[in-house]
């Protein structure tokens, strides 16, 4: 046997081993919602559209006034909390809760072109949709050559 393949298998390893650890910490490289921390609720999408910044949150059944939206020095926040609920009976024993329930908090960078003076955010059917306009600064114009 030779000593090179088997300390070649061991590197070989350590690199996955320290890639999958990277992927998990990664914004988004957890490969399912199970495999997110608990921290990371609501489960969240950024896009961009060239008018607005859309971000939607996953948060259902929770009432709107329990969500807080604030946005400072860049960053949109959205902070809130999700009331444990129990099966009904006197007597139910719960042996699993994979459902988050607590206080949570999640920020979302804004880029630059950000305007935050114009946000609008609307909840419906468990689903935090905040739209931020950009900065008509920062949109392309044309410029009329005279």
């Amino acid at each position: 046997m030779n000593g090179l393949n088997l300390y070649g298998d061991i590197f070989a390893g350590l690199s996955r081993l320290q890639q999958e650890v990277e992927r998990a910490f990664q914004p988004g490289g957890a490969s399912s919602i199970r495999a997110l921390p608990r921290s990371a609720f609501p489960v969240i999408n950024v896009g961009t559209t060239p008018d607005a910044i859309e971000v939607l949150a996953l948060a259902p059944g929770l009432d709107p006034a329990a969500l807080q939206l604030t946005v400072d020095k860049g960053l949109l926040v959205v902070t809130g909390e999700r009331k444990e609920e129990r099966p009904a009976g006197d007597k139910v024993t719960v042996y699993a809760r994979e459902r988050f329930q607590g206080s949570f908090r999640r920020v979302i960078p804004l880029p630059e072109d950000a305007d935050p003076a114009r946000i609008s955010a609307h909840y419906r059917d468990g689903l935090l949709r905040v739209s931020v306009a950009r900065r008509e600064s920062s949109k392309p114009r044309q410029i009329q050559i005279h």
